[in-house]
């Protein structure tokens, strides 16, 4: 099939991951006593559906032969009663079954999901990998819902059937195996092209979910660009594909239907007509024949049962490949020397020696090139320079979202890489640039780095960034919501959230990427007074929007294609930077990168 690529730059062609049944079965074990009790109510219901048929054969043979009935209806009642009992009964244990399958299976995606690294989630679609959480894991259910364990009993009413039918008459039995052999052979060649038209089924769900995640969560930015139409048309395109590929799942599995329902009524129909002339001949009794009827429509319903359970299986592996895919993922901590951070006194709290960095997915291009300074501990760092310069990408470094490249990232005078990820970030308080505000309440924001923090110290964080008004105005207080990524906060608002968010955990490190960009002279000056106070005793790195900024920091590092410029104060750059009194000239206005 050629490559061809679709909207968004994906690629088309490939029938997506697999995974084996052999990577199925851990996932299909979640509860033993559950998956015990559900294998002897299948069995308990294939003893029960054999005695039908013999139940029948000897009500016949009695009323041929004018013999009494004696207990014989009232025993077929009880075994049809309990038979249909324990079906139920084993129907809703799977069902449980089937539920603990999907618990188990998103838990292990999500714990392994979210502990990723950060170049994982830049180089994925976040819609993508929830269609994975959601429908792909769903799909796993329908192994045990729709078959397999069923297929137990089955086995076992089949080989039952198979027996009963050869004492019969060996005759007949060869006949419908003849005839069976061929819709399963049929079946075996159509099933492996099942699975691979499933998997690229779910690939296509992904795609189209990834889509209309984009659309749905900058909807703003769409209509603003009056692209609205462009979005509909190009997500409807991924519907298409989707249905596309779901109706080649549907055509590819409307063979095995006809294939096993003409192989039924073939071997029913050899069955009458060979069996009617062996009737009429006496080499076998007409409730001998009924009995034979029977067995084979009990030999048959397993056969679907299995059928059944070889597409459910087809169709699990393919989304069991796509789960497998994270799951295989090397978490972020995977790699770490789980020692605990021990700043060591005298020691800088921050130093970057001879730093090299590029990002994965562009390893050929430097974003940062030999960098080096020290940020001694309780004291302010400001890192200025044009748009990408590097300093957002050395914040990254810092909280070990990527490793270096070369050279050393050390905090309290040990390398980051030899010390344990939850450790150092225990350390780090990060106001990213875009100041992120997760989809709930304010409390639910503040308390995301600071579980334990009372109502009080809450209020007191917002009112430190000049937000003490958001409480008052709302009915709900800290209870209000803050809408989906913070849509019914302003930009500034959003910013300063952020802000006391990380104030609320108290880290000792503190990196402020451009967090002063959305707010007004006002809400600047309250927010400059406060992150005065929130820096004393701490080290403080903030990455400078504008010259007030900057203008009181310790230290200022210049920095400008990857590398540093210079370092110094405000005065001394003025004097020794170029590049400085340029920025500073333009109050330092250049967006972070």
């Amino acid at each position: 099939m050629s490559e061809r690529r679709g909207m968004f730059g994906r690629k088309r062609g490939d029938d997506g991951p697999r995974a084996s049944v052999k990577e199925l079965l851990p996932y299909l074990f979640p509860k033993k006593g559950l998956l015990a009790a559900a294998i002897a109510l299948s069995v308990v219901g294939a003893a029960f559906a054999l005695a039908q048929p013999l139940l029948v054969q000897e009500v016949i043979a009695r009323v041929e032969n004018t013999q009494p009935m004696e207990w014989l209806p009232w025993l077929l009642v009880v075994v049809v009663i309990v038979g249909a009992v324990s079906d139920g009964f084993q129907h809703f244990l799977l069902q449980v079954l089937g539920e603990h399958v999907v618990l188990r299976t998103r838990r292990t995606l999500v714990a392994r999901m979210l502990r990723l690294p950060i170049s994982e989630f830049d180089a994925r679609r976040v819609g993508d990998l929830v269609s994975r959480v959601g429908s792909d894991t769903t799909l796993l259910r329908a192994v045990l819902t729709q078959g397999l364990v069923e297929s137990i009993g089955g086995v076992l009413t089949l080989v039952g059937a198979v027996i009963a039918m050869l004492i019969i008459d060996p005759l007949l039995l060869g006949l419908t195996v003849a005839v069976l052999a061929v819709a399963i052979a049929a079946m075996l060649v159509v099933m492996p092209l099942l699975t691979r038209a499933s998997g690229r089924a779910q690939e296509e769900v992904g795609h189209l979910t990834s889509a209309l995640e984009r659309a749905i969560s900058a909807v703003r930015t769409v209509r603003a660009a009056g692209a609205t139409e462009r979005e509909v048309h190009g997500i409807g395109e991924r519907a298409g594909d989707a249905f596309r590929a779901g109706v080649r799942v549907a055509r590819i599995s409307a063979f095995v239907v006809p294939i096993l329902g003409v192989a039924v009524n073939l071997s029913f129909l050899v069955v009458l007509g060979v069996g009617g002339l062996r009737v009429a001949t006496g080499e076998i009794e007409i409730s001998q024949l009924v009995g034979f009827l029977l067995f084979l429509f009990l030999m048959v319903m397993p056969l679907g049962q299995l059928a059944g359970a070889i597409a459910a299986v087809s169709v699990a592996l393919g989304a069991l490949g796509r789960i497998q895919e994270i799951v295989r993922l090397p978490s972020e901590t995977d790699a770490d020397a789980g020692t605990a951070l021990s700043p060591r006194p005298g020691a800088p709290m921050v130093a970057f020696e001879d730093v090299s960095f590029a990002y994965p997915a562009d390893a050929e291009r430097a974003v940062l090139e030999g960098v080096s300074f020290a940020v001694p501990a309780g004291s302010r760092t400001a890192l200025v320079g044009p748009s990408g310069a590097g300093k957002s990408t050395a914040f990254a470094l810092v909280e070990r979202f990527y490793d270096v490249t070369g050279g050393r990232v050390v905090v309290g005078g040990e390398d980051v890489r030899e010390v344990d990820r939850a450790s150092l970030r225990s350390r780090v308080g990060y106001v990213e640039q875009d100041a992120p505000v997760l989809a709930g309440t304010l409390r639910d924001n503040l308390l995301l780095g600071a579980p334990q923090a009372s109502d009080e110290q809450l209020l007191a964080a917002l009112g430190s960034v000049n937000l003490g008004g958001l409480v008052t105005r709302a009915a709900k207080g800290l209870g209000a919501e803050v809408g989906e990524g913070g849509v019914l906060l302003s930009g500034g608002e959003r910013q300063r959230l952020a802000i006391a968010r990380a104030l609320l955990a108290s880290t000792p490190i503190l990196l402020l990427d451009e967090s002063t960009a959305n707010l007004d002279a006002r809400n600047e000056a309250a927010l400059k007074v406060a992150l005065d106070v929130a820096s004393e005793g701490r080290t403080t790195l903030v990455i400078a929007h504008r010259l007030a900024t900057v203008v009181d920091a310790d230290q200022i590092v210049v920095l400008d294609g990857g590398r540093v410029l210079a370092t110094g104060t405000h005065d001394e750059l003025l004097l020794s930077s170029p590049l400085y009194r340029e920025l500073a000239t333009h109050q330092l206005l250049a967006p972070a990168d």
